[in-house]
């Protein structure tokens, strides 16, 4: 039972770090000179350093506000879904669910999956040159995580030592 724990754990801590990866870190769209986020834009310059702008106006500002939001939401969730995981170690009665967590991790992998739905099917559609960065990536993959992590606390039962 204590490494079912301690993977579960685990999970949930790459979870976290995943989400504030992707939400931090400026690579949702890349090209050779230029790198983009949710948050700013960086460009390539001559002498090789990478300097920061805005987003350029002909984004929809209501989309990336809902994206920077939601990558947020995604972010505060989590991370207080493994402080009621902890504190529901020691507070729940045997034969319990973790529901509670389970209902935090839900609510990160709907913050989540919204946010990197609605950036996949509002931005970059027309451009062709470029590519989805890393930061887009993990936020995919933190949506697939925070799925397992959430059905796991739902179905996981405090058992006796």
């Amino acid at each position: 039972m204590l490494v079912l724990l301690a993977a579960i754990f685990l999970l949930h801590l790459t979870c976290i770090a995943l989400l504030l990866a992707a939400t931090i870190h400026n690579a949702w769209w890349m090209t050779d000179t230029l790198s983009t986020d949710i948050w700013g834009r960086w460009t390539l310059m001559q002498s090789g350093e990478w300097n920061f702008t805005e987003i350029p106006g002909h984004y929809p500002k209501e989309y990336l506000q809902a994206v920077q939001a939601s990558s947020v939401l995604a972010c505060i969730f989590c991370i207080l879904g493994l402080f009621v995981f902890v504190a529901q170690l020691y507070t729940l009665p045997k034969g319990r669910r973790f529901l509670f967590t389970g209902a935090f991790q839900l609510l990160a992998w709907l913050c989540i999956m919204i946010a990197a739905s609605i950036y996949t099917d509002i931005f970059h559609k027309d451009e062709r040159f470029g590519w989805y960065g890393a930061s887009f990536i993990l936020a995919w993959i933190s949506v697939c995580l925070t799925f397992i992590s959430c059905i796991t606390y739902s179905v996981l039962r405090k058992k006796t030592a």
